[in-house]
């Protein structure tokens, strides 16, 4: 799929209209515990899948990483900005924003349909704005299949 901004943000409203995309509400109780440190969601966002695609998603992409510039809290609010473009990749099922109690770093937990469209992420858009904002020396990120009971 293209990663043209016009032609995302395009995909990401029709997804939007379907109602097949939203930002979950409940995940007050949502952490992961990575190295010792508790990490604590603070948004979610869902695309539902369409007709052909898998019933659950077949692949996990997460990426931890600190922010060069702004707060943590700055970097909350501006998280908002990239999610359309994140819901309009292909396969994209689900990000979950969390943010690490004493660390301060940030950890992306996306679903995707397939291994490939996790892995292809790395090359995406949004992944590449996203490294641009990175401290040096504080970006990993991994790509497993994702588990059979949910």
């Amino acid at each position: 799929m293209s990663q043209n901004p016009i032609k995302l943000l395009a995909r990401a409203a029709l997804l939007k209209l379907r109602g097949r995309a939203r930002l979950e509400r409940n995940i007050a109780d949502t952490s992961l515990e990575v190295d010792g440190e508790r990490f604590v969601a603070f948004r979610k966002l869902v695309v539902d899948g369409a007709p052909g695609q898998p019933a659950v998603p077949g692949a996990i992409f997460q990426v931890r990483f600190r922010f060069k510039n702004l707060s943590a809290k700055a970097n909350q609010r501006l998280s908002l900005i990239p999610t359309p473009l994140i819901a309009a990749q292909p396969g994209f099922r689900s990000k979950t924003w969390l943010l690490g109690d004493e660390s301060g770093d940030f950890i992306g937990c996306y679903e995707f349909d397939t291994v490939e469209q996790a892995e292809a992420y790395w090359d995406s858009l949004p992944l590449s704005m996203m490294r641009g904002r990175a401290a040096e020396g504080s970006l990993s990120h991994e790509v497993r299949p994702a588990r059979e009971e949910r």
